[in-house]
């Protein structure tokens, strides 16, 4: 059984944070895809386990793990129950977190003692003990308020321009970002890389093929939102799904894998609390 809990950021952590969670598993095997998606912060509570990265590497789950971004989907792996808190950061908050760092940890997971010691352990033993979780959010966001290093030199303005290219049409443009960036495509590349992951042609497919199975999942018309028109075809449809979740349309549809239906009930449910490229995505 698997049960995911979100929850928004407040004002003071909006522009960093995309959602505060709480996964737990109850069980003697896990094995669930987790889509590309954004840079996570998270706390093992209870048990350990295994990141299998598309490229065939494979990180354990560190008692406090750091994973960047992620340009195709991973299998988290374990052998027990499982209790994990944490909280995907936006592009900024992943550049004011590792600054110019981050590129070296695209598709990868790293154990967060490496930056912040000691303390980053008496968090999380203070997130086992309060069990709760909206006490564990209370928890979370004090510590969210201190890990973020680079926050002065984050790329605000640059990130904010690319979440709205992104969430603002079914098919984005590359030469519409270029053009309201003023970056060359070169700039462009560089800079949606080391905060994104991936360049803006791909940036754009992978949250193109992520709404889409948003919609799929939920029993949705992509027509209704102008994203049919966004794939030549069906097979064109069906492998940028997959490309980027681990699943068919009809998989999604069938509710497939437990954690993606979780993790998008969940999203989707946080709605106008959080921006339109988290609530769809």
């Amino acid at each position: 059984m698997i049960e995911v809990m979100y929850e928004a950021p407040d004002d003071r952590l909006a522009e960093l944070v995309s959602s505060f969670y709480r996964l737990d598993f109850i069980g003697d095997r896990f094995a669930e895809l987790e889509r590309a998606d954004r840079a996570q912060f998270r706390f093992q509570l209870e048990g350990s386990g295994e990141y299998h990265f598309a490229d065939g590497h494979v990180s354990p789950t560190y008692p406090v793990t750091i994973i960047g971004p992620t340009s195709a989907p991973m299998t988290a792996k374990a052998d027990c129950a499982l209790s994990v808190f944490g909280w995907g950061m936006h592009s900024a908050g992943w550049a004011a977190l590792m600054g110019d760092e981050g590129a070296a940890y695209i598709d990868r997971a790293f154990d967060a003692r490496q930056i912040f010691g000691d303390w980053i352990m008496r968090v999380r033993n203070e997130l086992i003990a309060a069990a709760e979780f909206a006490d564990q959010i209370e928890i979370g966001c004090l510590a969210a308020e201190n890990i973020f290093r680079f926050k002065a030199s984050a790329p605000f303005k640059f990130t904010s321009k690319v979440d709205a290219w992104l969430a603002g049409d079914s098919d984005p443009d590359v030469d519409v970002l270029a053009g309201v960036t003023g970056l060359s495509q070169r700039q462009l590349e560089r800079m949606t890389k080391r905060h994104y992951g991936m360049p803006p042609k791909k940036l754009a497919r992978k949250y193109r093929a992520l709404r889409a199975a948003q919609l799929l999942a939920h029993g949705d018309s992509l027509d209704d939102t102008g994203l049919g028109l966004a794939f030549y075809d069906q097979s064109h449809l069906i492998r940028e799904v997959k490309q980027f979740t681990g699943l068919t349309p009809g998989q999604l549809r069938a509710g497939e894998s437990e954690l993606t239906r979780a993790t998008m009930d969940g999203r989707r449910a946080l709605g106008s609390k959080v921006s339109r490229l988290i609530s769809e995505s």
